[in-house]
């Protein structure tokens, strides 16, 4: 059980869709154009999930003339990381501990 992780944050990443979107904006700042060539998605499609991944914070927008662009917020990644990072120490310690069956 993972109550130590945002779990809202993993569901959010969790569509193969999103996680492509935040892989593409981790090497470079785009724009919703750019996105449906990298991705072939439609562009009512990825309008969505960015509206999902910009209310969940892990993307902003930068309006740019008509176009707007998404980048990512590296400081929510790493907050999650971290939070893994945190789980798997927790699980390095309990390695030896075992509660006994009643």
């Amino acid at each position: 059980m993972m109550t130590s992780v945002d779990t809202d944050l993993i569901r959010v990443l969790a569509d193969p869709l999103r996680l492509k979107i935040v892989n593409l904006l981790a090497h470079e700042t785009l724009c919703t154009t750019h996105l449906v060539e990298e991705t072939g998605a439609k562009q009512t499609n990825l309008s969505n999930h960015l509206r999902v991944l910009r209310e969940a914070g892990v993307v902003e927008t930068e309006p740019c003339g008509r176009f707007t662009y998404y980048k990512l917020r590296p400081d929510v990644i790493a907050a999650l990381a971290g939070q893994f990072t945190e789980l798997a120490e927790h699980a390095r310690t309990a390695v030896d501990r075992k509660r006994s069956c009643p």
